[in-house]
């Protein structure tokens, strides 16, 4: 079974975060607040867990209640030694 996740990598997000809360590994439901987003709308943040894909496992993913976007923060990756190369319609991690 090929699972296919489409990350949004974003560089005005202060959390990486996604509406799937199925994706997210060793999940913790808690409320931790909620978010706004650049149209002014909010989002409850009702906890977090781990994404795993391929052999790059991302921690402290939070889960947003009806997020249709899998939101990824640039800078978090950079932060942890990770490269980051942009292509013209790709972003490769």
């Amino acid at each position: 079974i090929v699972q296919i996740c489409l990350l949004i990598i974003d560089s005005g997000c202060s959390k990486h975060m996604m509406g799937n809360r199925a994706l997210l590994k060793n999940f913790v439901e808690k409320f931790l607040g909620t978010v706004r987003f650049g149209n002014n709308d909010f989002a409850v943040i009702a906890g977090y867990g781990d994404v795993v894909i391929g052999s790059m496992k991302i921690k402290k993913v939070y889960y947003v209640e009806g997020l249709g976007h899998n939101l990824f923060n640039v800078g978090k990756f950079c932060d942890k030694g990770l490269k980051v190369a942009f292509r013209k319609s790709t972003c490769f991690v």
